[in-house]
Formats: structure tokens, C-alpha cells, sequence
């Protein structure tokens, strides 16, 4: 494997509390590897863990030097965020992301390598033929589609199992920002994307680090980031509050030409407060998201940071990897071993 170029699949895997898994996990990945693409590479990528994770992946790279690449992010990221930092090192001419906790089994991989080869697809997903999720995260992941369907105009399912054409995942790398959908960027770039059936493993152990919250936050993320529906809902909300507000005012001003108002005045005022004091509350946190997310990213909030990386020795490029969206604060290390002269 030591012309990049010729490096037929890349598998990129965020790694979170997943000491674990790590070992297993790797074991079950290369023998599949091998037999379908013997010049491969894994990028872990560390993001943040707070367990010994990156101990394992350490552990594992000098183990497997020829296959392995192991990087470390400062802090948590999220899932997003470290996929594009593995995608800025895989080198692959097809790049296949995973969980990593085994809920994706590596045996399914050749089912996406032979679809998105005998298709004409840049992009295959693994449709999950049943989910092995808990019932929070399903439900929040149904959110997240029904919004990517919503606001991209697709029938796909989007899982985190997918496999991606290296030119096609090229024309994302450009994208330097905070808040990343790795699936909305790749959607606004193709619209040939597939999907095949494959199997969902139970997670073994521990528990996912995508809560309910966590989730809807992602699906909030997608329409602010890729959409202006939220700012048109408002402007119809405001229309249809304006008009409610004049056919309630009339139907007081009829109630009180007729004499059957009691109290004058209390009633359409509780009216007016209730409708435009919620609407105006509603319109106010949504256009704040929007010049909130624009304030981080003008103040160039990282996309990531890594801390360190271990890959081969004649893996090592005499520059830093195209990385605009990162800030390296430490030598990459090859083989455990410190360059000297690095930036």
C-alpha cells in the first residue's frame, strides 16, 4: 500500500466510547477488506472520548500499521465533524463510513462496494431492512429523514452505513463551517444516490451517544443549514396571524355592536396577546438560530482540532494534509514516532 493513489477502499469510523468495541471491531473489518480490496486503509478518527478509546486505536495502529491510520480530535466534535476530518485523509477510490460499535457489520461492506460499482451511483447507502435501535433513537431518526426528504425533495433513507465515489466526496472537502450534514453537503452535490438492503447488528454494549435531543438538534441543523423553509413558515405565520387577527376583530366588533359583550375590550386583548406574543417568540428564535449559527461561523468556530495522528512511516506526506477547516496543534506521528521539522 505505499502509492496512495492506487488504494481501491477507504473505511472511515468516528470513534465515542467505543473502547470496547475497538478490538472486535477490527478483527471483523480486515478479513473483509482484504478479500475484496487488498489495498485498503482504516481512519479512526478519536472524537473526543471520554473512556480509553484512543489507548485501543494507539494500540491498534502499531498493530496494523500497513491498514490503520488513528486520529485524534481535541475535543468532542460530533459525528459530522470527524467525518470530515477522516474524509481529508482517506485516500481511497471509494470511501465507506461506519458506526463503531458493531451495529454495522463489516460483512455487509461488499453489498455497498458491488451497487455503488455496478450502478450508476455516486453514493450508496445501507438501508437498514429492520433497525436494532431503541425506540427514542428511531424516533429520532425518522425525524432527521422525514426533514432530509422535506427540504432535498428525495425518497432516500439516510444512515450513517454508506459508501461514497472519492469525487464525489472531493467536491464537499471545500466546506470549512461548524455545523456539518455531511448527507445535506453530499445531497447538494449529487443527486445519484442509492441504496441497498442490509443487515443492523444490536449494539452490544454501552449505549449510543446519539440521544433524542442530540438528534432533533441534527434535524434542526439540516433545515438551518440547508434551507430557508423555517424563515418562509414565518412569513406564512405572520400572514395567517395577521388574518386570523382581522377575522377575530371583526367577529368582536359584531359581539359588541349587538350588545353581548359584557366586559369590553378583555377579550380580544387576551386574543391579541396570546396569537402575537407566540408568533413573534416563535419568529424571533428562528431568525435568531439563523444569525447565530452565521456568528460562530464568521468567528471561525473550528470544524474540528486535531491533536495528533499515527499512520506508517512512508505514509507521512512532507505537507499537512488539505485541512483549511482544522487547527493542528501537534507533530503528526508516524509510528509513534515524532517528525522532526514539522510545522
Amino acid at each position: 500500500m505505499d502509492d496512495d493513489t492506487s488504494i481501491e477502499l477507504s473505511v472511515v469510523i468516528p470513534v465515542y466510547r467505543s473502547a470496547a468495541t475497538l478490538r472486535q471491531l477490527v478483527d471483523c473489518l480486515l478479513p473483509v477488506l482484504k478479500s475484496i480490496a487488498p489495498r485498503h486503509e482504516i481512519v479512526f478518527v478519536e472524537d473526543g472520548s471520554p473512556d480509553d478509546s484512543w489507548q485501543v486505536l494507539s494500540e491498534l495502529q502499531a498493530e496494523h500499521s500497513e491498514s490503520i491510520i488513528a486520529i485524534q480530535l481535541m475535543r468532542n466534535f460530533g459525528q459530522h465533524n470527524a467525518l470530515m476530518c477522516g474524509f481529508r485523509h482517506a485516500r481511497g477510490r471509494f470511501v465507506v463510513t461506519m458506526d463503531d460499535d458493531l451495529q454495522n457489520p463489516p460483512t455487509e461492506i461488499p453489498k455497498l462496494l458491488q451497487a455503488i460499482r455496478e450502478g450508476n451511483w455516486d453514493m450508496v447507502y445501507g438501508q437498514y431492512a429492520e433497525k436494532k435501535h431503541h425506540l427514542g433513537r428511531n424516533l429520532g431518526s425518522r425525524t432527521v429523514n422525514a426533514f432530509y426528504r422535506l427540504v432535498f425533495r428525495s425518497d432516500v433513507t439516510v444512515t450513517s452505513f454508506r459508501i461514497i465515489r472519492k469525487e464525489t466526496l472531493d467536491a464537499i472537502l471545500s466546506y470549512n463551517l461548524n455545523f456539518t450534514f455531511v448527507d445535506g453537503l453530499l445531497a447538494w452535490n449529487t443527486h445519484r444516490i442509492g441504496s441497498v438492503l442490509v443487515d443492523h447488528e444490536p449494539r452490544q454494549q454501552g449505549r449510543s451517544g446519539y440521544s433524542v435531543w442530540k438528534l432533533l438538534t441534527l434535524a434542526l441543523n439540516l433545515f438551518t443549514n440547508f434551507s430557508l423553509l423555517p424563515l418562509q413558515v414565518v412569513s406564512a405565520l405572520g400572514l395567517c396571524c395577521a388574518t386570523s387577527g382581522a377575522l377575530v376583530g371583526f367577529y368582536y366588533l359584531v359581539f359588541f355592536l349587538l350588545g353581548r359583550i359584557e366586559v369590553p375590550g378583555y377579550a380580544s386583548t387576551i386574543v391579541a396577546i396570546l396569537m402575537l406574543g407566540g408568533c413573534q417568540l416563535l419568529s424571533l428564535g428562528i431568525m435568531g438560530e439563523y444569525l447565530g449559527r452565521l456568528h460562530l461561523n464568521v468567528n471561525r468556530k473550528p470544524q474540528y482540532t486535531e491533536r495528533q495522528i499515527l499512520r506508517r512511516q512512508d505514509r507521512c506526506d512532507p505537507l499537512t494534509p488539505p485541512n483549511i477547516d482544522s487547527r493542528r496543534t501537534e507533530d503528526i506521528i508516524c509510528n509513534h514516532t515524532p517528525q522532526p521539522g514539522r510545522p
